[in-house]
């Protein structure tokens, strides 16, 4: 089952339970409630009848035309339309029944009549004699709705006990009130329970999209592709973050491998060289071998040193962060400036520098990282050209950019191998021989385009490869 469905079902499962218990408890409490604030009621209007009948119970048995008995009647017939919370009662359900110390009933406002009738052992005259609270609860059929609660209070002359005054009413007089209590909290319930599932429903799309986003960040990474952490919120946010650290933490490691593994494999042919060299100048070595061989050894020595000077520079550079101090340039002069520290080394291979384009357009650099850049770029072609060929440079312009392009007639790069142009390490064989170069050079300028926030480019030029340095303007 899907991340999703089964955070769904869990809040699902809490909140109906939750609900569910919490609607039966609301419900189990609406009726007794309403009795309780009933039987409240009852006892205050009891104990205010019993002060009324109190003067005329003192003077003898209440007479059936006499003044409580005359009161008890017209509150019978008294008609009441009234609204009470948008439910209208249109009748009086109090029934009022006085009984003597005997416990028999000398008033009744009943139909039929009790007058006469032994209520002694009822528990409201019964209780109420002896001295207690006292109240009954009578159901006169299986539905709930027939019980009758009885109050009672005694009635009270200088401290004597005359009587009792019992107060009873049908439930089924306040059972619209309950109803309807119980009507509004169960819609009142269920719209809490449908709000809350709602909210489940949001809270579980949230929290899949954001394990989906970061799920498909970890796919793209484990893919190669250096993307920022997706910004989620929370602890998914700090996860996020937590994810990247450690994909760079890996990605430094297998990179720190990989240099290491390919410096290792750069170093084995000057080490080899040199340790060669030496034993054989250890010998007795006629004048002219011994020179070559000395030779050899500072060529080798120089080759080490340039290899350790390019892996400073590059990491240096990778290090930095952003552009040291930055100077307006015109990049066509610049570069003419740039061609001819390099002339010594163009002469010595015949090559001769061409324009094929030189726009005025001026870029915004840092001087020292784009002469390190260019020198590389330079180096590098003079390194595959041909001798006695061509170098062509050009500068243009977009509104946007300034381009540096510089193209050699060499023999170019196989199709396979431009994606992998501009990565540490990686070389093509020199034009006439087997050495490779260490690739550190492609490297440098590729790093110092990203400082300038600008890119290099490789396109086949057949023959030759012509290599693009772009910057903003």
């Amino acid at each position: 089952m899907r991340l999703g469905l089964r955070v769904f079902f869990g809040f699902f499962l809490i909140a109906g339970l939750s609900a569910v218990l919490l609607l039966k408890v609301f419900l189990a409490e609406v009726k007794p409630s309403v009795r309780e604030v009933m039987e409240d009621l009852m006892v205050d209007t009891a104990h205010l009848l019993a002060e009324v009948a109190a003067d005329e119970l003192a003077e003898g048995p209440p007479r059936p035309d006499g003044r409580l008995a005359a009161q008890l009647q017209r509150y019978v017939k008294r008609e009441v339309d009234v609204p009470i919370w948008g439910l209208r009662k249109q009748s009086l359900s109090l029934r009022i029944y006085v009984t003597d110390m005997a416990g028999r009933v000398v008033l009744d406002s009943g139909q039929p009549s009790a007058v006469g009738e032994d209520y002694s052992q009822w528990r409201d005259v019964a209780l109420t004699l002896r001295g207690d609270y006292g109240a009954r609860s009578t159901r006169y059929s299986a539905d709930d709705r027939s019980t009758i609660l009885v109050v009672a209070a005694p009635v009270l002359k200088d401290g004597h006990r005359l009587g009792v005054v019992s107060v009873a009413k049908p439930v089924a007089s306040v059972q619209r009130f309950i109803d309807r209590a119980e009507r509004r909290v169960f819609w009142a319930g269920a719209g809490l329970l449908a709000a809350s599932l709602l909210v489940g429903v949001a809270v579980t799309l949230w929290l899949v999209a954001s394990v989906r986003r970061l799920r498909r960040y970890a796919q793209q990474a484990q893919a190669g592709q250096a993307l920022a952490p997706p910004e989620v919120p929370g602890e998914l946010g700090e996860l996020a973050h937590a994810m990247d650290d450690m994909r760079r933490r890996l990605e430094g490691r297998e990179q720190l491998e990989h240099d290491v593994r390919a410096l290792t494999h750069e170093l084995k042919s000057p080490l080899a060289a040199l340790r060669a060299s030496g034993e054989l100048l250890q010998d007795d070595l006629p004048e002219a071998d011994r020179q070559r061989f000395a030779a050899q050894v500072l060529d080798q020595t120089a080759r080490l040193q340039a290899l350790v000077e390019r892996v400073l520079a590059l990491s240096q550079l990778e290090a930095q962060v952003g552009l040291g101090e930055r100077q307006r340039l015109s990049l066509a002069d610049w570069t003419e400036a740039q061609l001819r520290r390099q002339e010594p080394r163009l002469a010595q291979k015949g090559l001769r520098a061409t324009w094929t384009e030189r726009a005025d357009v001026a870029v915004d650099a840092d001087p020292a990282l784009l002469e390190l850049a260019f020198g590389n770029l330079l180096v590098n072609a003079i390194d595959f050209a041909p001798a006695g060929s061509t170098l062509e440079l050009a500068v243009s312009a977009t509104p946007t950019a300034a381009r540096l392009t510089l193209r050699d007639h060499g023999p170019g790069v196989p199709p396979q191998a431009f994606a992998q142009l501009g990565r540490r390490f990686f070389s093509t064989a020199r034009p006439g021989s087997l050495v490779k170069g260490s690739g550190l050079g492609l490297a440098i300028a590729r790093r110092v385009a990203e400082l300038h926030g600008g890119r290099l480019a490789f396109e086949a030029a057949e023959p030759g490869l012509r290599v693009t340095l772009t910057l903003p303007r």
